[in-house]
């Protein structure tokens, strides 16, 4: 899947140097991407937007 137009965003829990954290891009049509954000060319998770859902709601003290 191309995600050239993801727009990237750092978790609101992501560590002080801003460096420990994932990346989400929720702008796309029908998916979710996730990535590492020591490695933004790296590879992409990518989930439904029900399966996002559910794993944030799954998380405990998750901010949804």
């Amino acid at each position: 899947m191309d995600l050239t137009g993801a727009r990237w965003r750092k978790s609101t829990r992501s560590g002080p140097s801003g460096n420990d954290c994932v990346e989400v891009a929720d702008n796309l049509v029908g998916v979710v991407g996730v990535r590492d954000s020591k490695d933004p060319a790296g590879p992409a998770l990518l989930f439904t937007p029900p399966a996002w859902r559910a794993f944030l709601h799954a998380l405990p003290d998750a901010v949804v």
